[in-house]
């Protein structure tokens, strides 16, 4: 039965202050509390008449202060450590709380210390911060709370969150250089027919003969961009914001680019790695949790990032609740490669699953990072290739009728 979410601990902000001391002299610093008056009743009981306090403000540019998925992977490690420790629950979000640096992550978990520290359960408290703290690790630590495997279970939690975004890092990286050669070709490209080609044109109307057909059609084009760059460039905007929206808003498209994107070359093989690697490593953290095969495969399906391997997924859920074994149920996807089928077969047979799994989220997680790396190796080339071909073609295009000076002239 699912715990009745718990009401929301009251919010807790950083005030800056000033003030005069017991010896009369001027002080000031930051504290943290839920409001103005128990920031002042604090201050009074340290002897200090406080002449002005307000809350500190986050600013426009406070973007590195934002908490990101890499903090809570952080968090969950040092929690993971100090029950290993043997240092209470409380005492530990505690200390973590007091020792951040960050305000925001400080509290955040000032506020889920207060809660627990009141009796509510953890897993229950985390529910009420679904914006860092997903259904999958609320879950887990519902059953490590239940099982009293707490320490276990943050251990494999925090293996899980790091592991995580090291490999979002990696596709993160991968898509960046693609994204990049295209977008410096085009600005290049831009900036030449703009501004330099214009020029070459002046030239040549004074040549009293007949342009080369590819210098005329690189005139065209320079002309069209000249004269309608505000419509072009509205159009690229307009068409990139309606895709945004669609993206955010219909499921049917948002499957169609998942689609889309697992046939784009190169690309294609290291989001199926990513995707297998992904599914690996949920599958194994929550199997070995106690969570029951069939419910760990729904965790597993959403924590693979892609239509398509979602679908295989809950196909494959679909087959285990029928009574397939799990490997036979991966081979009727055709989704999966040979490798991962037998090794779960094995890991099936041995009683071990959710130890092979692990490897092979270890096996295809270092396949996504030598993919990467290989994508930035043939990238950085291709970049100058890319370029080279772009300002190559504009500038042969403008020299060709130079070339041919010399016959007009004649």
């Amino acid at each position: 039965m699912v715990a009745k979410k718990a009401a929301k601990a009251p919010a807790i902000h950083t005030f800056k202050w000033k003030g005069i001391n017991r010896k009369g002299a001027k002080v000031s610093g930051e504290l943290q509390g839920e409001s103005v008056a128990e920031i002042k009743a604090e201050l009074r009981k340290q002897g200090v008449n406080v002449t002005r306090t307000q809350k500190k403000s986050k600013g426009m540019f406070s973007f590195g202060n934002k908490i990101i998925p890499m903090d809570i992977a952080v968090v969950s490690r040092q929690i993971a450590t100090m029950l290993g420790a043997g240092v209470p629950l409380v005492q530990s979000l505690q200390l973590i709380a007091k020792s951040n640096e960050k305000a925001p992550l400080r509290e955040l978990m000032t506020s889920i210390g207060t809660e627990v520290a009141s009796g509510t359960p953890l897993s229950q408290t985390l529910r009420g911060y679904p914006r860092y703290f997903d259904d999958l690790y609320c879950d887990l630590v519902d059953a490590g709370e239940q099982s009293g495997a707490l320490e276990t279970i943050y251990d494999r939690i925090s293996i899980y969150k790091e592991k995580s975004e090291v490999l979002k890092s990696k596709i993160k990286k991968a898509m960046f250089y693609p994204a990049a050669v295209l977008t410096v070709a085009g600005v290049v490209t831009m900036l030449l027919l703009l501004f330099v080609i214009p020029q070459f044109k002046d030239i040549f109307e004074g040549f009293g003969a007949e342009l080369p057909a590819f210098t005329l059609f690189v005139l065209g084009i320079s002309d069209a961009v000249q004269s309608y760059w505000y419509i072009i460039l509205a159009v690229i905007v307009i068409a990139v914001m309606l895709f945004k929206k669609a993206h955010q808003k219909s499921q049917k498209v948002r499957d169609n680019t998942d689609k889309f994107i697992l046939k784009i070359p190169v690309i294609s093989t290291i989001l199926d790695k990513a995707a297998i690697a992904r599914f690996a490593r949920t599958l194994s953290t929550t199997f070995a949790a106690g969570i029951p095969l069939v419910d760990a495969l729904i965790s597993a399906a959403g924590a693979s990032g892609n239509f398509v391997y979602r679908s295989a997924i809950n196909n494959i859920r679909s087959e285990v609740m029928a009574g397939m074994q799990m490997n036979v149920a991966m081979k009727t996807t055709a989704t999966f490669p040979d490798m991962v089928s037998q090794m779960v077969m094995i890991g099936e047979e041995s009683g071990d699953l959710d130890g092979m799994l692990s490897k092979v989220a270890d096996i295809y997680e270092q396949q996504v990072d030598d993919a990467v790396d290989a994508l930035t190796s043939l990238l950085e080339p291709m970049i100058m290739v890319v370029l080279g071909v772009v300002v190559g073609g504009l500038i042969v295009a403008m020299y060709l009728p130079i070339f041919q000076l010399g016959s007009v002239v004649g």
